[in-house]
């Protein structure tokens, strides 16, 4: 396990918004490409970083849902992307590295949760396809452009939701057990996070350092799928139904969500360091696998072996090489 993962006392915190990360910060020159930017906590993301000077790309499935909700934001390149698309993600990064932009700040927090069971062409189960293998074959397809940087960062959109299943190796895509939509999504954000594992332990020699965020809890977008039962479960409703006050929940503000992958993507706190696993502005607790706090990462979500196992059964589903060289 690495020694890293525990926290370095950041300063920062639970209630820490992603602008006051970047406060009086200078990100003029820098290159970003954020999925997942024109909803939720992306939006806030593409709006500091925007402010701070970046130059930021926001690749997107529904072109004109992003022009809507990102139309106060100047400044902003719109792409076309659909991460349950192997030909959309090869196409979108095609065309960036063939711009002969270096990309400093690869930020992949797209995503979908617990949604019914839906397999992509290729017979993939939509949550392990999209959150993960969309963003690795991105990842993969735009490595030139992050080695070109000479210091990047990739973050990758992990959750507390880890905690509930590791990668099942042997059925992935549930096509012989049954389908259970929490496990499918527990699967696919420990998967987030293994897969920066591995990334920073081959990248690093190049210069691109790679980490796993948890969020916090945000009523978003990405709650979409959620019936009533769910919302009780991760609290964000009572009993009755009626929808509790941040206080009373815990979940936090999207200016406040967003904090933490901004943080892990610009701050110079974490100069030298990688392949950790983060939440509230700091690196996260390591906790054992029976740990009932609602905090810290897994043991299985932070395991070297099972990284590198990951890496090789992606580049298998996904029938190419990610050479890093």
């Amino acid at each position: 396990m690495s020694s890293e993962q525990s926290p370095m006392n950041s300063g920062f915190g639970f209630d820490t918004t992603a602008e006051q990360i970047l406060a009086g910060r200078d990100l003029k020159g820098i290159n970003a490409i954020v999925t997942g930017g024109y909803s939720g906590i992306g939006v806030e993301t593409v709006r500091v970083l925007v402010r701070a000077g970046a130059r930021v790309v926001v690749p997107a499935r529904d072109l004109d849902k992003a022009r809507r909700t990102l139309r106060e934001v100047q400044d902003v390149e719109l792409e076309r992307l659909d991460l349950a698309d192997p030909a959309s993600i090869d196409a979108f990064a095609a065309r960036y590295v063939a711009s002969e932009r270096p990309l400093s700040l690869l930020i992949n927090s797209a995503g979908v949760m617990a949604c019914p069971l839906e397999r992509d062409g290729r017979g993939f189960e939509r949550q392990f396809a999209t959150n993960h293998l969309g963003h690795f074959q991105l990842t993969a397809g735009l490595w030139p452009a992050l080695r070109r940087a000479g210091a990047a960062r990739v973050v990758s959109v992990s959750s507390l939701g880890h905690r509930l299943s590791a990668v099942d190796f042997e059925d992935p895509h549930f096509a012989r057990g049954p389908y259970d939509k929490w496990s499918a999504y527990g699967q696919s954000k420990t998967a987030n996070a293994l897969s920066a594992l591995e990334l920073d332990r081959r990248a690093r020699a190049h210069g691109v350092r790679a980490f796993s965020v948890h969020p916090g809890e945000i009523m978003t977008d990405l709650s979409r799928h959620l019936s009533p039962e769910d919302l009780r479960r991760v609290g964000a409703t009572d009993a009755a139904g009626n929808f509790r006050s941040r206080e009373e929940s815990g979940f936090k503000t999207v200016e406040q969500g967003a904090a933490t992958q901004v943080w892990c993507a610009t701050s110079p706190q974490l100069d030298g360091k990688g392949g950790v696993y983060c939440e509230d502005c700091d690196i996260a607790a390591a906790v054992p696998e029976d740990s009932q706090e609602r905090v810290g990462v897994s043991p299985w979500a932070r395991d070297p072996q099972a990284a590198h196992r990951l890496w090789a059964l992606s580049e298998t589903l996904l029938g190419r090489e990610f050479r890093i060289g």
